[in-house]
């Protein structure tokens, strides 16, 4: 097989792999249900908390496996086309998930933040999933207007900018779910249980949640800024409205306007989780719909 069969083998391979990772996330939360927040002193739920740990650590190993198979078929891909690997919307999709894979580790090792792995898993799984399946073209070389330092500054910083965004609404999400549990929680005097029990605070996560955004948006900055300094260099002209630049401009206002909500204390918590949300969906738009739905300038990146 070629160097190119290789790296989308091994792309196929660790979409696989996020699927499995998913299924046991997805058995991690199920087996919680019941589980509260405090243990029992006479160790009645034991048994039950090392079956979801033990699915939550399995989970957690099989997304490394997936993660290193993600990030070498990118490396593959490069090699294979003697170019960084950012031509197309395929190879940008995947390194962007292979941002998302990398950053997720990260906090999970670092941090104990294993509670992200169904959310994230179900994104990598669905994106490598559409990558493979519907996005897929083969190793070709560079348009001339690509051949640029600055072309590979705009990506690399798009995809971990991206690769942010995504765990930051994933983050608020889960905000969104355990602030609804704690509302309930305290009008009813109940304890919180299942897998809920195991996230962390509603406070935490909305601060995780803007910890990842305040580290995105800078960088989704430099992509617009670094996209209107290529664009000069290749086409003679720093902005011109076209719709991936249009959309790119959305999508900053929309996570600016989270961060300046975020610093304001009234609109702290749920609306500004929601505004992460409508964020990320943006973003998505701008890589995968306006590809589909649109011509234009970008109109290279096709599918």
């Amino acid at each position: 097989m070629t160097l190119s069969e290789w790296s989308y083998t091994a792309t196929v391979t660790a979409a696989v792999l996020y699927l499995v990772a998913f299924a046991l996330h997805a058995l991690e939360w199920s087996s919680a249900r019941g589980l509260a927040e405090t243990r029992p002193e006479d160790g009645s739920e034991d048994a039950a908390r090392v079956r979801v740990d033990f699915y939550g650590r399995l989970g957690l190993m099989v997304t490394v496996l997936g993660a290193v198979l993600n990030v070498g078929a990118i490396v593959l891909r490069g090699v294979a086309a003697h170019r960084a690997p950012w031509g197309n919307m395929y190879e940008f999709i995947t390194t962007s998930l292979g941002f998302a894979a990398l950053i997720y580790l990260f906090c999970a090792f670092r941090f104990g933040m294993r509670w992200l792995g169904l959310g994230v898993t179900l994104i990598l799984t669905i994106g490598l999933g559409l990558a493979v399946t519907q996005f897929y073209v083969d190793v070709a070389p560079l348009m001339p207007a690509l051949h640029s330092v600055w072309f590979i500054f705009h990506i690399i910083a798009a995809c971990a900018a991206g690769a942010a965004f995504n765990v930051g609404a994933i983050a608020a999400v889960l905000f969104l779910i355990r602030e609804r549990a704690e509302r309930r929680a305290a009008e009813g005097g109940a304890e919180i249980t299942g897998y809920l029990a195991k996230l962390p605070s509603s406070a935490r996560l909305d601060l995780f949640s803007y910890r990842m955004h305040a580290f995105g948006v800078p960088l989704w900055t430099f992509v617009i800024v670094a996209g209107a300094i290529w664009a000069q260099y290749a086409w003679g002209r720093f902005w011109d409205w076209d719709p991936k630049e249009t959309w790119s401009f959305i999508t900053w206002l929309v996570y600016v306007a989270y961060l300046h909500a975020r610093a304001t204390a009234g609109w702290r918590g749920r609306p500004v989780a929601i505004i992460a949300v409508i964020g990320v969906v943006t973003f998505w738009f701008n890589f995968v719909g306006v590809n589909l739905l649109f011509n234009g300038m970008h109109s290279y990146s096709g599918i």
